[in-house]
């Protein structure tokens, strides 16, 4: 199996990054303050002002490494990346079978599906976790747990990708519906009424796409590195600068990864309103010592095992994307007769 790598996260503003043999340096004020080895990373993600050095991104192509660029408040910006890896015959038949509509529908119809299935777990959990004596939510949770059944039986028949977007949208308003019943403490000031992005309008939304920002990330980076092109997707269609394949995965991994781990920190109180603030657009924003909080509490979650459902053996919850990256190209290599999905069980 392969071995989980640390990510670097850069956020402190006026950073530099350069090279040293084969050590990342991490300068502050022309003070270095990290040294970091090239061969225990597999990733870097600068958020803000961070200078690069040109040297330092040759040193990370040849390990494949990879870069991301964000804003200093988490939006994506840019990604650089190294020589492309794997077969080019993978890559041929990946773009191939996107251009077939009715395999690309098999394919998201099964992501979707998983999506939806681990959605309604996200629930049952929640359900069967919930404090005791706190009653506040329980009809709702359990009509949204009855009625995400519906979207799944749908999903067991061949559909066309139409179909199946709307089906995905229908499960989403229904999970989301009852996404504020799942925050238990903290709800003066963690609260949620619907999904909204560009820009988010509230903490708990800042939070998730944060979150979704350094999945799609993690995904990305294992996509590449079985060979695979990260912006050629199924569900999600071509669109110059997305990464359209990470998205598709996305979707399998966005309940159990993301939304459950931001739930946790705020039910846990990990996080505190002081560190978000609203900007004259009505933006919400995280301070540096909060996202610096986050990603220590992300960290640790990917050093986490649990059974994988395909695999039946024990895998870093880290390496969950490279694994479903490479069950994907086994698929498109026809080593396997269908793609199978993370399901959560």
């Amino acid at each position: 199996m392969k071995q989980l790598l640390n990510t670097l996260f850069v956020t402190t503003q006026g950073s530099y990054l350069s090279k040293k043999g084969d050590t990342v340096l991490v300068n502050v004020e022309q003070e270095t303050r990290l040294r970091v080895p090239i061969h225990t990373l597999g990733g870097i993600v600068c958020f803000g002002n961070i200078g690069f050095s040109p040297f330092l991104m040759g040193l990370c192509g040849e390990n494949q490494v990879h870069l991301s660029f964000l804003t200093e408040n988490g939006r994506f910006l840019a990604r650089v990346q190294g020589p492309v890896n794997g077969n080019v015959l993978l890559r041929k038949e990946q773009y191939r079978r996107s251009d077939n509509l009715q395999e690309s529908a098999e394919i998201a119809r099964g992501i979707v599906l998983a999506k939806i299935a681990n959605c309604r777990v996200v629930l049952q959990r929640a359900l069967r976790d919930r404090p005791e004596g706190q009653s506040d939510g329980q009809t709702a949770i359990s009509s949204a747990i009855n009625n995400l059944s519906y979207p799944l039986e749908d999903l067991r028949r061949p559909s066309d990708l139409d179909n199946i977007r709307g089906i995905e949208g229908i499960a989403a308003n229904t999970y989301f519906s009852t996404f504020d019943h799942l925050i238990t403490s903290n709800k003066e000031d963690f609260y949620f009424k619907d999904r909204n992005r560009r820009p988010p309008l509230d903490n708990v939304n800042a939070m998730l796409s944060f979150v979704y920002t350094l999945l799609v990330h993690d995904i990305s980076a294992a996509l590449e590195a079985v060979g695979l092109d990260p912006a050629v997707g199924f569900l999600h269609r071509d669109r110059p600068g997305r990464q359209s394949l990470a998205l598709d995965m996305m979707e399998e991994f966005r309940p159990y990864l993301a939304d459950r781990f931001v739930l946790s920190l705020i039910n846990r109180k990990q996080v505190r309103s002081s560190g978000f603030q609203k900007t004259e657009s009505g933006a919400i924003t995280m301070d540096e010592d909060t996202r610096k909080a986050l990603l220590v509490a992300w960290q640790n979650r990917k050093q986490e095992e649990l059974m994988h459902p395909f695999l039946q053996e024990k895998v870093k919850i880290g390496l969950l994307p490279h694994v479903q990256a490479m069950l994907m190209a086994r698929y498109l290599r026809g080593d396997l007769s269908g793609y199978p999905p993370f399901l959560w069980r």
